[in-house]
């Protein structure tokens, strides 16, 4: 099972990577991982706890990082959505956007959720999809419109969010957890034309494309970090044996943050 890991070199030829190591990569659902050293990257454990190289300082705050200011370009005063906002991509997202002096709205599956986002996190507000209307809550917290939308979630709230989008709108594709486990075709938008009317755009984010500007975001946000501008939360789950049960909260939704599955 492929996974982005970090772990402790153990051996080793290769004098780019001494044993004792921190490292990062493509390195599986397991508990040891054989490799040439391609596609791994050092860490260090004294600056952050390693979790985090999984989470902010990994693959989700990239891009959360370069998803936002590159393709969503907010602007200050802006109003930006966020679905899946207390997830490990979304609850970055919507702190970024903060920082960058927009008004936030999250949208998050629970009360704890949408309290942590709104308490913690310092989200203007929050909308809880499983017991809200999201598109009439929409009406209410973004009354000027929605400038920039974060979707992780696709299907019904892509399709509430985009009956609200302000003139020259930009949305961010960047993924759809509510259409994987469809045994239908994928469910695409309906309210399309709301792109055509408020002449808005749609585009999708694949980090890997950012791949080599990986360390000036880590650079920048560990120092929102440090400065306490922004907060990080990892759920972890301990032990191997435990991977099912933990690969399913991904789709209940019962993790909060980063899922990370401690293996030994």
């Amino acid at each position: 099972m492929r996974a982005i890991a970090v772990g402790k070199v153990t051996a080793s030829n290769n004098p780019k990577f001494a044993v004792g190591d921190h490292v990062t990569g493509l390195l599986g659902v397991q508990e040891y991982a054989y490799s040439n050293g391609q596609g791994l990257t050092k860490v260090d454990s004294k600056l952050a706890p390693l979790p985090l190289y999984l989470s902010t300082l990994g693959m989700p705050g990239l891009t959360a990082y370069f998803g936002l200011l590159e393709v969503g370009q907010p602007k200050a005063g802006d109003t930006v959505v966020v679905s899946g906002a207390a997830g490990a991509v979304g609850s970055v997202v919507g702190q970024i956007a903060k920082i960058k002096g927009a008004r936030v709205v999250g949208i998050a599956g629970g009360a704890d959720k949408c309290r942590y986002l709104v308490e913690e996190l310092g989200f203007d507000a929050a909308i809880d999809y499983k017991t809200e209307n999201v598109a009439e809550a929409l009406k209410t917290h973004c009354p000027n419109g929605v400038n920039v939308y974060f979707d992780n979630v696709g299907g019904d709230i892509l399709d509430a969010v985009l009956t609200r989008l302000a003139r020259g709108a930009r949305i961010v594709i960047c993924g759809a957890i509510s259409q994987y486990n469809n045994t239908a075709p994928v469910k695409g938008p309906a309210n399309y034309l709301s792109l055509l009317v408020q002449r808005a755009t749609m585009t999708g984010i694949v980090v890997s494309d950012y791949y080599d500007r990986a360390g000036e975001a880590a650079m920048v946000m560990a120092g929102w970090i440090q400065s306490g501008k922004l907060k990080t939360r990892e759920d972890v789950v301990d032990g191997l044996d435990k991977f099912p049960q933990a690969f399913d909260m991904l789709f209940s939704g019962a993790n909060n943050g980063k899922l990370v599955l401690k293996v030994a």
